[in-house]
């Protein structure tokens, strides 16, 4: 009888969406050693390999593509069988900020997830940094923000993120240079201030060739080998290297994720969608 694991699928997902194994194995809260055997246990049970595995590269077979689709159909179809019967009824809006950074690493499975079993819930993303989600929060603008611990605004603990140096593969060793060439995020962010600090308590001369309020921007300087980075460890792409201590960097401190509410989010919708965040994203 052919039959498929939920489990195993929900691990397949996540190391598709992570495009890393060590990654998906954070989303699911599993060891990284448990999941690469529930996927090699997958792959044989189906006779074939689902990812193409090279270094610092993981991507999907043919195979894999066309399993994901179907994958994300049957969690789907099993969340929404699971809120149909135990929340029939939730209904409503829920407007969240979250930066570009966290946005496209640590939310789309979550809110994928939220969206299949709470399918009558409208989500509105506000994409922005931390320190201008701070005041949207204050004001009752949105309703939930994962962000930045900023200074003077109280939230959930989420996680600890790791912040390291993004740099490029290929080509001109950048993080060799002195004055050292960064792109950093705007002025108000966390992980500016942090890397800034970093570099001045190292006593290395740095040079700011870059500087935007979008991660998009960051990773093109990167890419280009103009400059390298202070990043959150979750939004580094496979095709960068993580610099540290050995490379001549400074270490970098962890960033604290934390989900901050409204005074006015205090209905179904937001409970549901705060709880899906802190029980998907905490480790």
């Amino acid at each position: 009888m052919k039959t498929f694991d939920l489990d195993a699928l929900s691990m397949f997902v996540a190391i598709a969406d992570t495009g890393s194994f060590l990654r998906g194995a954070a989303l699911v809260h599993r060891s990284q050693s448990a999941v690469s055997m529930q996927i090699k246990s997958l792959e044989t049970s189906l006779g074939k390999p689902l990812f193409s595995r090279k270094p610092r590269n993981l991507t999907l077979t043919q195979d894999g593509h066309v399993l994901l689709a179907y994958a994300r159909r049957l969690l789907a179809l099993r969340d929404e069988a699971w809120a149909s019967i135990v929340r029939p009824d939730v209904r409503g809006r829920v407007a969240i900020g979250v930066p570009d950074d966290y946005a496209s690493s640590l939310l789309p499975s979550v809110l994928r997830k939220f969206s299949a079993t709470y399918p009558k819930v409208e989500i509105q993303v506000i994409g922005m940094p931390s320190n201008a989600l701070a005041p949207l929060i204050k004001e009752g603008a949105i309703d939930l923000a994962c962000m930045t611990r900023m200074k003077g605004l109280s939230g959930d603990f989420i996680r600890l993120e790791p912040m390291v140096w993004a740099g490029c593969a290929v080509g001109n060793e950048v993080w060799k240079e002195r004055p050292l060439p960064i792109a950093v995020f705007a002025p108000g962010s966390v992980a500016r201030s942090k890397a800034i600090h970093a570099l001045e308590r190292a006593k290395i001369s740095y040079r700011t060739s870059y500087e935007s309020p979008s991660l998009l921007g960051l990773f093109s300087m990167v890419e280009a080998g103009l400059a390298i980075a202070p990043l959150s460890r979750c939004s580094i792409p496979e095709r960068f290297v993580q610099l540290g201590s050995a490379d001549g960097l400074p270490a970098l401190p962890d960033l604290e994720i934390v989900l901050a509410r409204s005074a006015g989010s205090n209905r179904p919708p937001c409970d549901f969608l705060a709880e899906q965040i802190l029980t998907d994203l905490r480790i």
